[in-house]
């Protein structure tokens, strides 16, 4: 929790308190679903909530923003992002319906209001939203193809809407026909050493 007050010193008694009651929520739903490898849950607070925030260093929502996460997990980046930014809406989205409970159970105890969730297949959805974030689902081509035609026309973030995926590893490959996108290494925002491979890859809409 400390590197959490460390990197985001503005947060409010709210958003401290949220995140506080963060681990011990996840650590006994570890217990029932292994929604986290039981190596991270102890470093809870770096490797997946910290990580999840590199996104809001990368950019800042505006009021009103609706965030689609594809494939949250147990929530990240969607849950660290929300509390973040209680004025944005968020969509949760994941195919395993077990861990759509926990998503579910976790924004309850937290007493997170701006997030809503969906048990789905991500081309079998339906909202229209101004950005798509991810971790880890699938490679970049895939995800710009699920996020055709889903972006918010007239959208407040109108010139800035898009994919904003975290990333980890060689990722040359993956984006070598992509023209248009921006990558930011994660070590430059925060120096840990665990996000030394790790990146933020934005695609426009």
């Amino acid at each position: 929790m400390k590197i959490i007050l460390e990197e985001f010193p503005e947060i409010n008694d709210v958003q401290i308190d949220q995140f506080s009651k963060l681990k011990k929520i996840y650590e006994d739903w570890n217990n029932k679903i292994n929604v986290i490898s039981r190596k991270d849950i102890e470093n809870i607070y770096e490797r997946h909530v910290l990580h999840s925030l590199a996104i809001a260093k990368f950019i800042k929502f505006k009021k009103g923003t609706t965030i689609l996460d594809l494939g949250t997990g147990g929530g990240f980046p969607g849950i660290p992002l929300s509390i973040i930014y209680p004025d944005s809406n968020f969509i949760l989205v994941d195919s395993i319906k077990k861990k759509i409970v926990v998503v579910n159970e976790i924004i309850n105890k937290l007493g997170i209001n701006n997030v809503q969730s969906e048990w789905s297949r991500a081309e079998n959805l339906d909202y229209k939203y101004d950005f798509l974030v991810t971790r880890a689902v699938a490679k970049m081509p895939t995800i710009i193809e699920w996020s055709k035609g889903k972006f918010k026309k007239n959208s407040i973030n109108a010139i800035t809407n898009g994919i904003i995926a975290l990333k980890g590893g060689d990722i040359d490959n993956e984006l070598k026909n992509i023209k248009e996108k921006k990558i930011v290494d994660i070590k430059d925002i925060f120096d840990i050493y665990y996000f030394s491979d790790k990146k933020i890859v934005y695609v426009p809409s």
